[in-house]
């Protein structure tokens, strides 16, 4: 069949390597990774399992972006957080076998709708309108790492040169491993499958002309301007 319209295009992430970019098909997020995290929004901490949520890869922005401050919230927050690229089919795997699975990592902002994610909380309603935000997975660069557990690093965002978030990510409840086997017993995981792994403490609001910058040790920093809005 021919289409009615030009279908959208996947977005490419930059990885370094002579102008290969990769593709991003589903982007899955962790929730409550950080047990200070889980805290200062008023959550108990869950040990036994990872949980999900996802974003539309048609919700990418690439790092050094200028987005307007989005419709409909008056609390727009920042989650720095790792990024697990995948690069090899993946399903049922255990443990062990997990890292295999893996291309590479980067930095990756969770923005979020707060005040709309609170009110889907108090009416135990989707997250969708506060998480699938155009604009609001703004990836860094990938680097290649195959194989490899990124083991622990500091990651930490600032906001106009004000730190707002810094931890190391050996205080994820649930490691990289542990993520991508129990998400591969809910999915086939393939590549171009993007893992946000979850946020430190420290999330808070931004507002127009802010200039967010996000580091994990050895990756390439992701950096964001918001803009007023449309």
């Amino acid at each position: 069949m021919t289409p009615l319209f030009e279908p959208p295009v996947l977005p490419l992430l930059p990885t370094g390597e002579a102008g290969h970019g990769y593709p991003v098909a589903r982007i899955f997020c962790v929730g409550r990774n950080y047990a200070a995290h889980a805290a200062e929004m008023g959550n108990e901490v869950d040990r036994e399992a990872p949980f999900y949520f996802t974003k539309s890869p048609f919700s990418v922005a690439l790092s050094g972006a200028t987005v307007p401050y989005p419709p409909g919230t008056e609390d727009y927050h920042h989650e720095m957080e790792l990024v697990v690229a995948v690069g090899a089919p993946a399903f049922r795997v255990g443990r062990d076998e997990a890292l295999s699975a893996i291309w590479g990592y980067g930095c990756g902002l969770d923005m979020t709708r707060r005040d709309l994610q609170a009110r889907a909380k108090d009416r135990r309603r989707p997250w969708d309108v506060a998480k699938d935000v155009e604009g609001s997975a703004v990836l860094g660069p990938l680097t290649r790492m195959e194989g490899q557990d990124i083991g622990d690093r500091a990651i930490a965002l600032s906001v106009d040169g004000t730190v707002r978030q810094s931890a190391r990510l050996a205080e994820m409840i649930h490691d990289v491993p542990a993520i991508v086997a129990d998400l591969s017993r809910l999915y086939h995981l393939r590549p171009g499958d993007l893992i946000m792994t979850g946020t430190p403490a420290g999330v808070g609001p931004v507002v127009p002309g802010d200039r967010l910058v996000g580091t994990i040790d050895g990756l390439a920093e992701v950096v964001l301007t918001i803009a007023a809005p449309d």
